[in-house]
């Protein structure tokens, strides 16, 4: 699971709670089925930290993972996008 900033602005107003639509970004959570890793990570363990390169840091899901199915969790990403949202 890949996520992202949950607002499209840095500083949002969130007083006008009507207005959330504008303001929450749509693509904050991302689901890569399928992917593919290291033979070495099947061992990996709920809650173990891992670094993909150039991607981010990432930690075993304690709650999805079931074995034989890795769910990895983006906790920190290595490429910053708010240069994106403000183009």
């Amino acid at each position: 699971m890949l996520y992202d900033r949950l607002c499209v602005e840095e500083n949002p107003d969130l007083s006008d709670e009507g207005n959330l639509d504008q303001i929450l970004n749509p693509d904050s959570l991302e689901t890569i089925s399928n992917a593919k890793v290291e033979p070495s990570l099947k061992e990996a363990q709920p809650l173990d930290i891992f670094q993909f390169e150039r991607v981010g840091y990432f930690c075993v899901d304690k709650n999805r993972t079931l074995e034989g199915n890795l769910i990895f969790n983006r906790s920190v990403a290595l490429r910053e996008t708010w240069s994106k949202v403000k183009n």
